[in-house]
């Protein structure tokens, strides 16, 4: 029996598991890069068209089988458009009216709906301890929604329209969780199955980008371009692969403990370089967010049959 405890302080799952926190906690504050001269939609397109070709290099270098079938295709679609597409697209466009950490915590909540879900659909069961959890999160992140809305009261609508599109994104990232985390969904090669999903997200991107932006544009200064093959080969490409070696070795349990962890990154990032104010109502509505996370995560320690994609940043 794996001694999972164990392996996770392993310096080859440890070294990955603290490599992908960095990178997923930092990419909130770097998405902020690509707002701006080029339209976010177009920076999603560009980041996935760069994504996909490197994840099929590395399925290719590793002899991944990319071959999946037509319902694999299906499946690759099915998955790949609402997170690569729909999840994506809502968040780069929240981050113009709300600060990229609170977005980050919004996302932490993914869980939540993840759960939920995957009760509704593929029969997993929820315990005391999540539903409380669940709770106590989502209580001190509305304290959070209440106290940018009041720092910020004359773009409340604008603040609004923002954090409408990151519990959007995290729906959509939810729905695409539980169709990859499906029982035939799960016999395919993983590496594939996530090449294939951001490219099927491509000419979905492109398309939105060009009707929402009109036709495609670039920046060529070295901060837009460092942070989209940033975002591309290292928070897409590269972290996923060390995601699940993590899982693989430690479970998934522990691997989730990323996720406590990362929006406590991005929210000390935007502290330093966005300028967030802590107040009181602010601290206390971080302070509960967290302690529900870390109900839910600890109640969900076991759930091993699960293969959830992380969170989507």
């Amino acid at each position: 029996m794996i001694d999972r405890d164990r392996a996770f302080v392993q310096p080859r799952v440890l070294i990955p598991f603290i490599l992908v926190t960095l990178m997923w906690g930092s990419t909130w504050l770097v998405i902020t890069s690509q707002i701006g001269t080029v339209p976010a939609n177009w920076s999603v397109t560009y980041r996935f068209i760069i994504a996909a070709a490197a994840m099929f290099a590395y399925a290719a270098l590793t002899k991944v089988p990319l071959r999946l079938g037509r319902n694999g295709h299906l499946f690759a679609a099915a998955y790949g458009i609402p997170l690569f597409c729909l999840s994506f697209n809502s968040v780069y466009i929240a981050e113009r009216y709300v600060t990229s950490g609170l977005v980050a915590v919004i996302f932490a909540l993914l869980i939540v709906p993840n759960s939920l879900l995957a009760w509704l659909f593929l029969k997993h069961r929820l315990g005391g301890r999540f539903v409380v959890g669940s709770l106590v999160a989502i209580a001190g992140v509305a304290l959070l929604f209440v106290q940018e809305l009041r720092a910020n009261a004359a773009n409340s609508d604008a603040i609004g329209f923002g954090i409408a599109l990151s519990v959007l994104a995290v729906l959509m990232a939810s729905a695409s969780n539980v169709v990859q985390a499906a029982e035939r969904v799960r016999t395919l090669p993983l590496a594939g199955l996530i090449a294939w999903g951001m490219s099927y997200s491509v000419i979905p991107n492109a398309l939105f980008a060009y009707l929402l932006a009109g036709p495609p544009v670039i920046d060529t200064s070295p901060a837009y371009l460092g942070g989209l093959f940033y975002l591309a080969l290292f928070a897409s490409t590269l972290a996923f692969p060390l995601y699940f070696a993590v899982i693989r070795a430690a479970g998934p349990g522990r691997a989730a403990y990323s996720n406590l962890l990362i929006p406590i990154i991005a929210m000390a990032l935007s502290t330093i370089f966005e300028d967030y104010r802590w107040t009181p109502l602010a601290i206390a509505g971080g302070v509960l967010g967290m302690a529900g996370l870390i109900i839910v995560f600890t109640a969900r320690r076991d759930a091993t049959a699960e293969r959830p994609l992380p969170l989507a940043d």
